[in-house]
């Protein structure tokens, strides 16, 4: 299968590329024939800038970090974020082709190690007018939830969500070839990424979580990820834009982006997945409406009768946002997630008592204040679980003294009332983080 969508892939880009119309080719020539100022248009010219656009221009921040827990945890250190960071991005432009580049250098107090890492490294170019292609380490997103994602199954980095970096970081990078193709009726993205890029998920590193396996919390004093398996997936997105409403179709083929089932041995595993959905975006009184949708198609358990295997599932989300005064602007979501053959998931779980509910809902509310001429922001997000009875709040505020620099600082805290649910088992590491950046 890997092979066969590799060759599709490159089947299709060959194909775009060389595949141009000859008549039309033949009508440009001709054109460019009859034009008295096609040769004056294609003289030589001496570019009187070319000198000043040589070399790169480079950008990027220097920040330092730091947040703790609120509580003592077994095997874990207080401290969940202390880190100093160097971000170095630019972008080379040729005629033909472009070339974009952002790494990093970290220092992580928390796992005291030093490391490099490459955050962008892709090069774009368009082989035809109705192409655009972009191949290397990338970051990719889509679909319309605002910190929910129903369509959007490429990596997220949790780990960093929850200790306090930007929310940028939440969106972790690829190795992907992305292609779009843009048509008067429709237009197509597609992703492929060779090795199967997972969530940064928690596994104990600096955070205490649920495991099921041992039915308590767990925090392991030498955590160890599960090994991802080296097949390929591909999304795909159809979608337009009709006035003012956006319309959009979206396929998966893969694997669940967290080891959520386990092996016959009880080694964690990323079980197959293939989904489908689809969205629309449009303006609605004074705002913003989008409903989205998907379904989660479990591979490794059709009959949802295999307890180390998540059951599939259908996600839904419908969201709504607004300038509610002037500076002040809200928006509010709700989501839910039905769980497929429910029935035999109870009768076949360990522990009937902690299995899934059938229906998990979860409703959300952003608030954002901008004062100051947008220096000072000031931000609420709240997720709140009926169906779990658990939440997650996330305040907090920065202020941006110049263009070069920034404070910022904030909290997350979690509760719940049964530690297994997906925000209860998070209540240990409930934890206030600060950041100082200079962009240069």
């Amino acid at each position: 299968m890997r092979l066969v969508r590799a060759r599709l892939f490159c089947g299709a880009l060959l194909l775009c590329a060389g595949g141009g119309d000859p008549a039309l080719a033949q009508d440009a020539d001709a054109a460019a024939e009859d034009d008295p100022f096609a040769a004056f248009e294609e003289a030589d010219w001496e570019d009187p800038w070319a000198e000043e656009q040589q070399g790169l221009d480079w950008t990027g921040f220097i920040e330092t970090a730091a947040g703790a827990r609120w509580s003592d945890v077994p095997n874990l250190d207080r401290l969940t974020l202390g880190e100093f960071r160097v971000r170095a991005e630019t972008r080379h432009v040729a005629e033909h082709y472009s070339i974009d580049f952002k790494g990093e250098l970290l220092w992580d107090q928390v796992v005291t190690d030093l490391d490099a890492q490459l955050r962008e490294l892709a090069v774009s170019f368009t082989p035809a007018r109705f192409m655009d292609v972009k191949i290397g380490r990338q970051v990719l997103t889509w679909g319309t939830g605002d910190l929910l994602f129903l369509n959007d199954l490429f990596p997220k980095d949790f780990i960093s969500f929850f200790a306090g970096r930007d929310e940028d970081y939440l969106k972790s990078a690829a190795d992907t070839a992305r292609v779009s193709f843009y048509t008067d009726v429709v237009n197509l993205d597609l992703a492929w990424t060779p090795d199967f890029a997972p969530d940064d998920y928690l596994y104990g590193e600096r955070f205490v979580f649920w495991n099921p396996a041992l039915g308590a919390p767990a925090a392991p004093e030498t955590p160890r990820r599960a090994a991802a398996p080296g097949d390929d997936e591909i999304a795909l997105r159809l979608f337009r834009t009709v006035g003012p409403t956006e319309y959009a179709i979206y396929g998966y083929d893969g694997r669940w982006k967290q080891p959520l089932g386990a092996d016959a041995d009880g080694r964690p595993v990323f079980p197959r997945l293939r989904s489908w959905g689809a969205s629309v975006r449009t303006p609605w009184l004074q705002g913003l409406f989008n409903v989205e949708t998907a379904f989660y198609d479990s591979l490794d358990d059709p009959q949802g009768d295999d307890p180390r295997i998540p059951n599939s599932e259908l996600r839904l989300l419908l969201g709504y946002e607004q300038e509610l005064v002037r500076n002040l602007t809200g928006g509010v979501q709700l989501y839910a997630e039905r769980i497929s053959d429910h029935d035999r998931l109870v009768e076949n779980a360990p522990v009937p008592a902690r299995a899934r509910e059938k229906w998990r809902s979860v409703a959300t509310l952003r608030l954002t204040h901008r004062a100051w001429r947008d220096a000072l922001t000031s931000s609420l997000f709240m997720f709140v679980s009926p169906s779990d009875e658990d939440f997650y709040l996330r305040p907090s505020i920065s202020w941006r003294r110049d263009d070069h620099w920034s404070l910022s600082g904030g909290v997350n805290l979690f509760g719940g009332r049964e530690e297994h649910t997906f925000f209860g088992q998070l209540e240990e590491n409930s934890n206030g983080w600060v950041r100082l950046r200079y962009n240069y």
